[in-house]
């Protein structure tokens, strides 16, 4: 990063999935976001923003949520304001997770899934979990600041194969290369 970068600011993640077929239960994707600070980067989770939820400063909310993927476009969207998030935080970790309220559900069994990431009019990332099928979440970004203070984006699916409460309190934890 230049002198001249103020890294990333803003982003959306969004998600797109379409409606389970006649006689099945509902898809129901959510786009979750914990946060990390300086002193315990890959430890717990300061605060996780989910459904329902957003963040004690307001910087990290869901503008919209959906439980079956029924709608045009991208059904849910959350939105990161990173450079109104606290110093304190050196860290926040994005994932996916696929609600399981009828028995497990993986992204191989949920209809045309779509993630895309953008800053603006500038697209980060955009995936289809093609690469993690059998996984019931996944992380699918990493926002860390750098020694000058701006945020950098880190992307990649890494899917994850439990429960989605477990999934939230470990999903910042360092992975194994």
């Amino acid at each position: 990063m230049n002198g001249l970068s103020k890294g990333i600011r803003k982003v959306e993640v969004a998600l797109r999935w379409d409606p389970s077929p006649a006689g099945e239960p509902p898809a129901d994707l959510d786009v979750v976001a914990g946060t990390y600070t300086a002193d315990d980067p890959y430890g717990d989770p300061s605060y996780v923003v989910h459904f329902d939820s957003r963040s004690p400063d307001g910087t990290i909310y869901l503008n919209r949520d959906s439980r079956d993927g029924k709608g045009f476009g991208y059904d849910e969207v959350m939105t990161l304001e990173l450079e109104r998030l606290d110093a304190r935080y050196a860290r926040v970790v994005v994932g996916v997770v696929i609600q399981q309220p009828s028995g497990e559900r993986t992204f191989a069994g949920v209809a045309n899934p779509g993630l895309r990431i953008r800053e603006g009019y500038t697209e980060l990332a955009e995936d289809a979990f093609a690469g993690v099928p059998g996984a019931t979440a996944a992380t699918v970004a990493e926002f860390v600041r750098d020694e000058t203070g701006a945020w950098e984006f880190r992307g990649g699916v890494h899917g994850f194969e439990g429960d989605p409460a477990t999934f939230s309190r470990t999903m910042g934890a360092a992975r194994r290369p």
